[in-house]
C-alpha cells in the first residue's frame, strides 16, 4: 500500500504542478540579500537500526547467501511481468537459481518423512527388547570412558539446541514488537507525506514574496544613486583629478611658508648685519687702546719688550671674520612673492575641489526622472511575478491527492488491527513451537543433571540409584517428544525457509541493491508501446527517460518534484520567470540617460599664472651657498675669550704699572665683548643656517616642479573633457546591471527553489523504505528468518541428541540384569529385581 501510495504522489503532482516538500534550509546570498528557503521538519527517520539483533540478522543473511549465491534472476522477472515466462521451458533456469532453496528444501522434507518413520520403526524395535530396549548392560572396560563422553556430547547439543531456541524466542518477539510499531510507523509517513502537502502552495507564496525584500533594495539603490552612480564616476575620476588638486593645494601652502621663511630669513640677517657692525666697532676700540697701550716705555726694556711685541702681533687677529654686508639683499624675491601672494591660490583649489565634488548632486539632479520611471517598471514586475502562483494549478491537484491520503490511511488503520490480531496468533503459534523445543531441551538437561549427580560408579548397573534410574527416564522421554514433534518443527522450518529466503533473495536484497528498479526500467517491459513506462504515466510522452531508479535516488537525496520527474517537459518555470521585457526598458533608461556634467575647471588661468609667477619669483636663483657659507663661520677670527684669558696672563707677566692696568681692562672688555655680542650673533646665525637650507630644497628645481603640476593638470583637465561622457555611460551601465543583478539573481534562486527544493520527496522515498524495507524487510522477513534458522538449527541437533541420548540412557537407568565375572568363567547374566 505504501509503494502504491508513493507512486500516486509522484503522479499526482504532475502536468503543470509545482510542489513542495522537505526542503533543506538553503541560503542564497546576491550582493547582501540574503534567500532563505523555510526548513520543513519531518517524523519519520531516514533510516532504521535494528539494535542488537542485527548481528543475529547478518548472521542468516551470510547463510542465506552461501546457501543461494546466484545473482538476482532479472530475464525470469522481466518475462513473468510481460506474462512470456513459460515453466516448461524455463524450468531449468529457474531450478538453476532456486538449486540451493531447493536443495535445503529437500533436505528438509527426507527429515519430516524419515524423522516420524524412524522413531515409529525405533519404537517397534525397542518393544521387542531391540535397539537398546533390553534392560541389559554389558559391561566394558572402557564403559567409563563411553559415558562421560556421551554425556559431554549431549551437553555441547544441547548448548546447540537452546542458542537455536534463543534466536527462535528473539525472532518472535522483534516481530510482535515491531508488529506493535506498524500504525506509528504508518501514522509518522501519513504526517509526512500530508505535511509535503500542506506546506507546498504556503512555501511557493513564501518564496515569491521574497521579491519585496529585492524591491526594497533596488529601490534603496536607486534612492541612493548620488551615492552609488555619481559616487562611482567620482572614484572614476579621482585617480586623475584629485593628485593634481592636492599638488596644488600643496604648492600653495609652500608659496605662503617660502613667503614667510624668505621675510623671517631676511630679518634675521638684518640683524645679524648690524650686530657685526657692532662687533667690527668694538674689536676696532679694543685695537686701538691696546696699540696705544703698548707705546709705553716699559715695551722698550728687557724682559718686558718681547711681551710687548708678542702682544702687537696678535693685535691683527681682533678682526671680523666675515663682512655680511656683501651679502645680496632678499627684498625683491620678498616683493615678488608678496605680489604672487596677492592671488589667493588656495580659494581657487578650493573651487577646484568644490566643482569636482559636486559630481554626485549633479547626477542625482540629472536622473530625478529615470529613477521614476525605473522603480514603475519594477513595480510591474512585482506584479507579474504575484501572479505566477496564479498561473500554477496546484491547490486542485493538492486537494484531490489529499482526499485519496486520508482515504487510504483510513484504510490501513482500519486493517491495523486485523494484522495485530492475525500476529497475535502467530506470536502464541511461534511460542508453542520455541515451548517445544525448550520443553525437550529441558528433558535433555534434566536427565544429565539426575543422572550425572545422582550416578554411583561403584554401583552395579542392576543396583542403581532412583535419582540415577530417573535421569535415563528423563532422557528416553526427551528421545520420545523429539521423535513425536520433530517432523511437525521441521514442516513449520520449512516453509517458513522457503518463504522467508525467497522474500529476502527476490525482494528485499534487489530492492536495497535497486536491481528491482532496474527491472521495472527495462523499456517497454510495463507497456509494449512505452520506452520508459513512468514518462509514458506522467507525461503521455514515453520517449522522456525517466525511470523508477532515478526518480527513488534523487527523492533519496530530497531533490524537488520538478528536478525529479523533469517536468520542465509540461511546465516551463522559466516562462513564467522571464523578465526580459522589463529588464530591457530598464537597460535602455540607464544607458541612454542624458546626464551632463560639463562645467568641471580644477583651476581656472588665475590660478595658472600665479603658479608660473612662483616658479619666475626668483627664490631658485639666490646664492644659498654664499648666506650658508657665512652663516656657518665664526664671527672673529679668534676665540675671544682664548685671546683674553691670554692677554691677561701675559699682563701678570709685567710689573705694576699703566700698561698692565691697561692690558688687564682690555681683557676684560673682550670678555664682556664676547658676552654682550659674539653669543646674541652666533645664536642668530644658528637660527637663519637651517631656515636658509629648507628654502633652498622648496627652491630646488621649482620650475621643473611648475611645469610637472602645470602638465598634469592640462592632462586631468583633458581627461574629464574628453572622456566625461564615456565614463558616463560606463558607470551607468555597471549601475543599471547592479539594480537588475538582484532581480536576475533573485529570479535564479525562485527558479532553483522550485525546480530543486520545493515539493523535495523525501517522504516518498521513506514512505516506500517505511513499506519494503523496514515494515515488510525489518519487521517481517528479517526475524522470521531468523525464526526459521533458529528452529531449524535447534532441530536439525536433535538427531544427533536422540542417538547420544539413548546411548547415555544405559548408563543412568536400573539394569534388569548385569554381567557377572567368576574366576574368568563364561559370564552369567544375572536378574535383579529390586525396583526403585
Amino acid at each position: 500500500m505504501a509503494l502504491l501510495l508513493g507512486f500516486l504522489l509522484l503522479l499526482g503532482l504532475h502536468g503543470d504542478t509545482m510542489s513542495e516538500g522537505p526542503p533543506p534550509s538553503s541560503t542564497y546570498i546576491p550582493d547582501g540579500l540574503k534567500f532563505e528557503f523555510p526548513p520543513t521538519n519531518y517524523e519519520t527517520k531516514d533510516s532504521y537500526e535494528a539494535g542488537p539483533t542485527g548481528i543475529f540478522f547478518q548472521i542468516v543473511h551470510i547463510f542465506l547467501h552461501m546457501v543461494q549465491p546466484n545473482a538476482f534472476p532479472e530475464d525470469i522477472l522481466r518475462k513473468v511481468v510481460q506474462k512470456k515466462f513459460d515453466l516448461s521451458t524455463d524450468y531449468e533456469k529457474i531450478i538453476y537459481y532456486e538449486i540451493g532453496i531447493i536443495i535445503c528444501a529437500v533436505l528438509g522434507l527426507l527429515f519430516i518423512i524419515l524423522m516420524p518413520l524412524v522413531g515409529f520403526v525405533f519404537s517397534l524395535c525397542r518393544c521387542c527388547n531391540k535397539c537398546g530396549g533390553e534392560m541389559h548392560q554389558r559391561q566394558k572396560k572402557n564403559g567409563a570412558a563411553l559415558k562421560n563422553y556421551f554425556t559431554l556430547s549431549l551437553l555441547v547439543i544441547c548448548i546447540f539446541i537452546s542458542i537455536g531456541i534463543i534466536y527462535g524466542f528473539v525472532a518472535n518477539q522483534h516481530i510482535r514488537t515491531h508488529i506493535e510499531k506498524t500504525r506509528k510507523l504508518s501514522e509518522s509517513n501519513f504526517n509526512d507525506l500530508r505535511t509535503l502537502l500542506n506546506a507546498t502552495p504556503g512555501q511557493i507564496d513564501y518564496v515569491l514574496d521574497q521579491y519585496t525584500t529585492t524591491k526594497a533594495r533596488a529601490f534603496s539603490d536607486l534612492d541612493n544613486i548620488k551615492l552609488l552612480l555619481g559616487g562611482g564616476i567620482f572614484e572614476h575620476l579621482k585617480p586623475r583629478v584629485v593628485p593634481v588638486l592636492d599638488d596644488i593645494k600643496a604648492m600653495a601652502e609652500e608659496i605662503q611658508e617660502t613667503r614667510e621663511t624668505l621675510v623671517e630669513v631676511n630679518s634675521i640677517l638684518t640683524d645679524v648685519r648690524h650686530l657685526s657692525a657692532n662687533l667690527s666697532d668694538s674689536l676696532s676700540n679694543v685695537k686701538r687702546n691696546l696699540e696705544q697701550a703698548l707705546n709705553d716705555p716699559m715695551c722698550s726694556v728687557h724682559p718686558v719688550m718681547t711681551t710687548c711685541s708678542n702682544i702687537m702681533n696678535s693685535l691683527r687677529l681682533l678682526d671680523g671674520s666675515i663682512d655680511f654686508d656683501q651679502l645680496p639683499s632678499l627684498d625683491e624675491q620678498i616683493g615678488n612673492l608678496n605680489d604672487i601672494l596677492q592671488t589667493n591660490l588656495s580659494s581657487l583649489v578650493q573651487k577646484g575641489y568644490k566643482s569636482f565634488n559636486a559630481i554626485p548632486g549633479i547626477v542625482q539632479n540629472e536622473t530625478v526622472n529615470v529613477v521614476s520611471d525605473v522603480k514603475m517598471t519594477l513595480d510591474s514586475i512585482g506584479s507579474d511575478i504575484k501572479n505566477i502562483s496564479k498561473n500554477i494549478p496546484i491547490q486542485d491537484k493538492l486537494s484531490n491527492f489529499i482526499r485519496y491520503l486520508n482515504d487510504t490511511e483510513n484504510y490501513i488503520h482500519r486493517h491495523l488491527p486485523t494484522l495485530e490480531e492475525y500476529d497475535s496468533y502467530r506470536w502464541l503459534g511461534s511460542l508453542v513451537v520455541c515451548c517445544l523445543l525448550t520443553l525437550i531441551v529441558i528433558f535433555y538437561c534434566l536427565g544429565l543433571l539426575c543422572g550425572t549427580y545422582g550416578y554411583n560408579q561403584n554401583a552395579t548397573p542392576t543396583r542403581r540409584g532412583c535419582v540415577s534410574n530417573t535421569g535415563g527416564i528423563f532422557l528416553m522421554v526427551g528421545v520420545g517428544f523429539s521423535f513425536f514433534f520433530c517432523w511437525l518443527l521441521m514442516t513449520i522450518v520449512v516453509l517458513t525457509f522457503v518463504v522467508g529466503g525467497n522474500v529476502e533473495k527476490l525482494v528485499c536484497e534487489p530492492y536495497q541493491n535497486k536491481k528491482l528498479f532496474q527491472v521495472l526500467d527495462t523499456p517497454y517491459l510495463l507497456n509494449a508501446d512505452w520506452k520508459y513506462y513512468l514518462s509514458g504515466m506522467v507525461f503521455n510522452k514515453p520517449d522522456i527517460h525517466l525511470t523508477f531508479e532515478q526518480v527513488y535516488s534523487d527523492c533519496k537525496e530530497n531533490k524537488g518534484i520538478y528536478a525529479t520527474l523533469k517536468l520542465e517537459n509540461t511546465y516551463n518555470i522559466s516562462e513564467f520567470l522571464s523578465i526580459k521585457e522589463h529588464t530591457g526598458n530598464i537597460n535602455n533608461n540607464f544607458e541612454n540617460m542624458n546626464i551632463r556634467i560639463d562645467n568641471i575647471v580644477l583651476l581656472d588661468e588665475a590660478g595658472r599664472r600665479n603658479l608660473m609667477d612662483f616658479s619666475s619669483s626668483g627664490i631658485d636663483k639666490i646664492d644659498y651657498g654664499a648666506f650658508m657659507a657665512a652663516t656657518g663661520k665664526n664671527p672673529t677670527k679668534v676665540n675671544l675669550l682664548s685671546f683674553a684669558n691670554d692677554l691677561e696672563v701675559k699682563a701678570n707677566h709685567l710689573p705694576q704699572g699703566n700698561l698692565k692696568q691697561t692690558l688687564k681692562n682690555n681683557a676684560g672688555i673682550l670678555r664682556n665683548i664676547h658676552r654682550d655680542e659674539i653669543i646674541p650673533l652666533q645664536k642668530l646665525m644658528s637660527a637663519v643656517h637651517p631656515k636658509l637650507k629648507e628654502l633652498q630644497q622648496k627652491s630646488s628645481g621649482l620650475g621643473v616642479k611648475v611645469a610637472n603640476i602645470s602638465l598634469v593638470l592640462d592632462s586631468a583637465q583633458d581627461f574629464i573633457t574628453n572622456r566625461i561622457s564615456t565614463i558616463i555611460a560606463e558607470e551607468s551601465k555597471k549601475y543599471g546591471n547592479s539594480i537588475m543583478s538582484y532581480f536576475e539573481r533573485y529570479l535564479q534562486w525562485v527558479k532553483i527553489s522550485i525546480t530543486e527544493q520545493m515539493a523535495a520527496c523525501k517522504p516518498v522515498a521513506t514512505a516506500l523504505d517505511s513499506a519494503i524495507d523496514v515494515f515488510l524487510c525489518s519487521y517481517i522477513i528479517d526475524p522470521l528468518n531468523l525464526f526459521w534458522f533458529g528452529i531449524g538449527k535447534a532441530t536439525a541437533f536433535l538427531l544427533p541428541a536422540i542417538i547420544f541420548a539413548v546411548k547415555l540412557a544405559k548408563y543412568y537407568r536400573r539394569m534388569d540384569s548385569e554381567d557377572v565375572y567368576d574366576d574368568d568363567v563364561e559370564t552369567i547374566p544375572m536378574k535383579k529385581y529390586g525396583k526403585c
